[in-house]
């Protein structure tokens, strides 16, 4: 029997990169090939328009991509619901209740949020919709009673407010109905992949990914042109591993770590070119995303049924989420009408 619940997702602002795929898609699917859980993946599009209102054909074109990305890594329909977040009513009327018991200075405090706020440079103009997205997250998790949730290490900070709104409902309303999540973090060193470019963060804003859809001969265009160690100018100069993004990668995804290890020592005594070692990156690549970039060429011919797949994801979602929303009606007692019946 399936006894705990995972929820987990992504915001639809773009395709996804190989940085998602290490630091949570591929998890997601060793979690659901486990068949341990009751597996909801979100596609966050309410989120996303919290700082993108007013480019919702950014949003919309992205959830379609983000749908095929999931699908084409192995996320399976049968046994995941996929959902999006709009479709899903009862999440709003969970976030009204959760913003009454919830203050703004400890909304201003999330060190995530104010890390983003930075980031985006909003100023004194911070959408509401974004300040108070945790809430949203919370409402997101307790809806499904998610007691798992998969995220990168910067998403702790989250997942501690929705620990707070958890505990304050049940203790405010005398109830259990809430349950209070706990995170799955990624191996240590494997939560976050640099840009090809080097900078510490692959981001689709810099335009320094390498994404799960991208064509082969895109892939290796990328690949050739990384960022390495900018003191290695001739094969015979002794080159240096840390900071190398091409070794990051070959950590990350090579499966033959002896090589990887070969190749480091013969890197740093001097005698190996950037552009071999690229090649080598480029073979292991090329392997982990032709299976990928093929499941999605087979999802991209019935588009339709890939909208379906979503709708009926959502449909099993909201039965759960509405049933939870009872629950908290009843707790609060503003299940008013429920004696007329």
């Amino acid at each position: 029997m399936k006894t705990n619940t995972i929820l987990t997702g992504d915001r639809p602002t773009g395709k996804l990169h190989i940085g998602h795929y290490l630091g949570s898609l591929k998890n997601r699917v060793k979690l659901q090939n486990e068949g341990k859980y009751n597996m909801f993946i979100m596609i966050a599009d309410m989120q996303a328009f919290t700082d993108n209102a007013r480019n919702p054909e950014k949003v919309r074109n992205s959830l379609i991509q983000v749908a095929l990305d999931y699908l084409s890594v192995g996320i399976d329909p049968a046994k995941t619901n996929i959902l999006v977040q709009s479709q899903i009513s009862a999440l709003n009327e969970l976030t009204m209740y959760y913003l009454d018991i919830v203050n703004v200075s400890r909304l201003e405090r999330n060190p995530t949020v104010k890390s983003e706020i930075q980031q985006k440079g909003f100023g004194q103009s911070i959408p509401a919709g974004f300040l108070t997205y945790p809430v949203s997250q919370a409402a997101d998790i307790t809806a499904f009673k998610a007691d798992t949730v998969p995220v990168g290490d910067d998403q702790e900070p989250m997942l501690e407010q929705t620990r707070e709104i958890v505990r304050s409902f049940n203790s405010i309303y005398n109830t259990d109905t809430l349950v209070e999540p706990e995170g799955v973090f990624p191996p240590k060193g494997q939560g976050r992949l640099p840009g090809t470019d080097g900078n510490a963060k692959m981001s689709k804003s810099i335009g320094n990914c390498i994404y799960l859809s991208d064509p082969a001969d895109v892939v290796t265009k990328k690949i050739m042109s990384m960022y390495t160690d900018p003191d290695h100018v001739h094969v015979e100069d002794p080159g240096k591993i840390e900071g190398n993004t091409v070794f990051t990668y070959l950590d990350a995804f090579a499966d033959d770590k002896a090589k990887v290890a070969e190749l480091k020592e013969q890197y740093q005594a001097g005698g190996l070119g950037d552009v071999k070692v690229k090649r080598y990156l480029n073979d292991v690549l090329q392997g982990v995303l032709e299976p990928i970039r093929a499941r999605r060429a087979e999802y991209e011919k019935d588009i339709p049924g890939v909208y379906q797949i979503l709708k009926d994801g959502s449909d099993r979602a909201n039965e759960v989420a509405n049933q939870t929303l009872a629950e908290v009606r009843a707790a609060i007692g503003v299940n008013y009408f429920d004696d007329l019946k």
